[in-house]
């Protein structure tokens, strides 16, 4: 069985220290959170619904619309799993795909879930999607009281492939904002929808609940971002297309 450790340490930055321990392997991520992040102060959700609303895979369904798949693979502890999401990217980019290794963890009021990406045998890169890197993806939900709480968002990916300079700067001024404010649109309209959509089912709550099969921490590797294909689409123009980011659940 795998052991999972997290260690959260604050000193005016964040660093986090993460490892998987198994009988043949060791994983550990050890990172400085000094990277730019986003926040959203949310006055009128709780941390725990910004927590379910995150980890709700059902629920993600009706709301994430830049998002073109998800499930989840396995699980390695009470408090991490392997899952499987695909992205899509502005046209006429190829759309975008990562194998990430997720954990979470409660702490007290507060909750944090973060994932990197990792190399599973049976899920290699898609022939119609480039396989992206998650250096560091996370969440840091605190509460501010029983009615309000604020959501802190950071990432570090590689999209392999030399992008375009609209591509970053739709991404850094548009698509990054409106996913915080879908998460917090979301949050809202979450409570109504679960209490008709099974109540009671928390998996990332309840442990007992958790039907994902077990998979052995020395299945997996880090995924290293040179050691996949790198694609050039530098040269490509932005397509007028209709998109759907302000698609209500």
């Amino acid at each position: 069985m795998a052991h999972l450790n997290v260690t959260v340490h604050h000193h005016g930055n964040w660093w986090l220290e993460l490892s998987v321990i198994g009988p043949n392997l060791c994983l550990t991520l050890s990172l400085s959170l000094s990277v730019p992040q986003m926040r959203i102060v949310c006055k009128d959700v709780t941390a725990e619904t910004l927590y379910d609303v995150l980890h709700d895979t059902s629920y993600r369904k009706k709301w994430d619309t830049n998002m073109i798949d998800t499930y989840d693979i396995g699980r390695l502890t009470v408090n991490a799993d392997v899952g499987y999401y695909s992205w899509k990217c502005p046209s006429p980019l190829k759309n975008r795909d990562f194998v990430t290794m997720r954990s979470w963890l409660p702490l007290g009021n507060d909750y944090m879930i973060i994932n990197y990406s990792v190399k599973h045998p049976k899920y290699p890169p898609k022939k119609d999607y480039v396989r992206a890197v998650s250096l560091l993806t996370g969440y840091l939900i605190q509460s501010n009281g029983a009615t309000s709480s604020t959501l802190y968002y950071l990432t570090q990916v590689d999209p392999r492939g030399s992008l375009p300079k609209w591509v970053v700067n739709r991404v850094s001024q548009f698509v990054a904002p409106k996913a915080m404010r879908k998460i917090y649109k979301a949050s809202v309209k979450y409570p109504e929808w679960k209490r008709k959509h099974n109540p009671g089912l928390k998996p990332w709550m309840f442990p007992e609940q958790n039907t994902l099969p077990c998979i052995s921490v020395s299945e997996l590797t880090v995924q290293r971002a040179d050691s996949l294909e790198n694609i050039d689409e530098s040269c490509l123009s932005e397509e007028k297309t209709q998109q759907s980011d302000d698609e209500e659940p």
